[in-house]
């Protein structure tokens, strides 16, 4: 931990490695268990899952927790008891709210090619809800550049709804050394989903690196060589 910024590496996140999954966990997953760590603020889940070609996650049931899938190559198919049905694909944000209960399934689209996804998990606001479901194609938003709300509790235009008012999910598709500030927040999950980056306070960052702090200002959040997709959860 320095000056209040705790960054922690991808080689660091717990590993769970099957014949179809290769999913790294930013907290406490499964049977991966840490009381010291099982979450930041209201970010509980951060799972960055590669599923086989014709593998994933057959149906199962959620309850009270809004769910955002955001895909970083190839597609998933998504089913679920209320009749939605559909390909997530690079640039469209998908989310859930199991609300009261749903039963779902997430499965690579193709049966040959692998899929990559960051799936994240926030507590609703209100428990009970209804189930439902939104999902937006930002692609065009993103490639204008900058920092765009994604998932939000507090109406922000172009990103879908999450039932938590506290939460907000950023990204950025950030070009070589194109900076955006992360805003500031009483708490902030930064992650490097694609390529590198260099935020203000951690120094470089590579994929898959994470870096967490609490009650910080604005920081300047700046893409690699190579450019950088930026997830960024604030609450």
């Amino acid at each position: 931990m320095v000056n209040g910024i705790d960054v922690r590496p991808a080689a660091t996140r717990p590993h769970t490695k099957l014949s179809w999954l290769d999913s790294r966990h930013s907290f406490s997953f499964g049977n991966h268990y840490d009381p010291a760590n099982v979450g930041h603020g209201l970010l509980l889940v951060n799972n960055d899952d590669q599923v086989a070609g014709g593998g994933g996650f057959g149906t199962h049931s959620h309850s009270d927790m809004e769910i955002v899938t955001w895909v970083l190559s190839g597609r998933l198919l998504h089913s679920d008891s209320e009749g939605n049905r559909g390909e997530l694909y690079p640039g469209l944000v998908q989310r859930m709210s199991a609300g009261r209960g749903i039963r779902h399934s997430e499965m690579n689209a193709s049966p040959t090619e692998p899929v990559h996804f960051i799936q994240m998990w926030v507590p609703p606001d209100t428990q009970g809800l209804a189930p439902s479901y939104e999902q937006r194609d930002l692609q065009e938003v993103l490639a204008q550049g900058g920092l765009h709300p994604l998932a939000s509790g507090q109406g922000h235009d172009g990103a879908v709804t999450i039932h938590q008012r506290a939460a907000v999910l950023w990204g950025a598709r950030l070009g070589p050394g194109e900076v955006v500030k992360v805003p500031a927040s009483a708490f902030a999950h930064v992650f490097v989903a694609i390529g590198e980056a260099t935020l203000e306070g951690a120094g470089a960052l590579t994929e898959g690196d994470a870096v967490r702090f609490t009650d910080s200002g604005a920081l300047d959040l700046a893409g690699g060589d190579q450019g950088a997709e930026i997830l960024i959860w604030t609450s």
